[in-house]
């Protein structure tokens, strides 16, 4: 089993990394392999809809989202860890998910996602949700957790003074490895759900 982390925060220290790492701890205890991304401090620019990406397999920006890309394809569990911006999640994070979850064209069906949103104080709710439709739109089960996955610290560090929110991010870990592990299973015994030709419909008439 593998699991990749990407840490949306611009500090590859702060809270959003003790968070992920809260995680990474219940992951190598279950003996999970982990990749931890540091995405938040990259020059990221933003997709600019030229589509290369579906000739060519990979984004025409070669950075940080192609590097990343082998990492997603291969992983069993992808964990999306950000801070809020004005009630958003940080926009590096943003750009970075845009153009990986768009550029890379291999099956994602049954990976499983999880969010992990890291706020001072407001707008944890509004980035839960923003963060987990990567993975809805893309046939990734989506682990839940005993309270929606969010903790809350400002300062470096604080986000451990948060003991339920650290329960949280141990709890979802360990359903996460669950849901892995089962998924695996299923796959080995009833292969993946029959898939139908996608029939995009647009709302644009004459």
């Amino acid at each position: 089993m593998k699991v990749l982390l990407i840490n949306g925060s611009p500090h590859s220290n702060g809270n959003t990394a003790t968070a992920l790492n809260e995680m990474i701890k219940i992951f190598q205890a279950e003996g999970v392999e982990t990749n931890l991304v540091q995405v938040g401090n990259k020059a990221v620019r933003g997709c600019v809809a030229c589509r290369k990406c579906k000739e060519t397999g990979k984004c025409i920006f070669n950075d940080i989202v192609n590097e990343t890309a082998p990492l997603f394809e291969e992983a069993d569990g992808v964990v999306i860890g950000a801070p809020v911006y004005f009630s958003s999640a940080a926009g590096t994070a943003i750009t970075f998910l845009d153009r990986l979850f768009f550029s890379t064209l291999f099956d994602k069906t049954m990976k499983v996602g999880a969010s992990v949103v890291i706020s001072r104080r407001g707008g944890s709710s509004a980035t839960f949700d923003e963060l987990n439709k990567y993975f809805t739109m893309t046939q990734m089960p989506v682990a839940s957790s005993q309270y929606w996955n969010m903790a809350y610290g400002r300062e470096p560090g604080e986000v451990l003074q948060d003991a339920e929110g650290m329960q949280t991010m141990r709890t979802l870990a360990r359903n996460m490895v669950f849901l892995m592990k089962s998924i695996a299973l299923g796959k080995e015994k009833f292969g993946l759900p029959e898939k139908e030709t996608w029939t995009p419909t647009h709302f644009i008439r004459d």
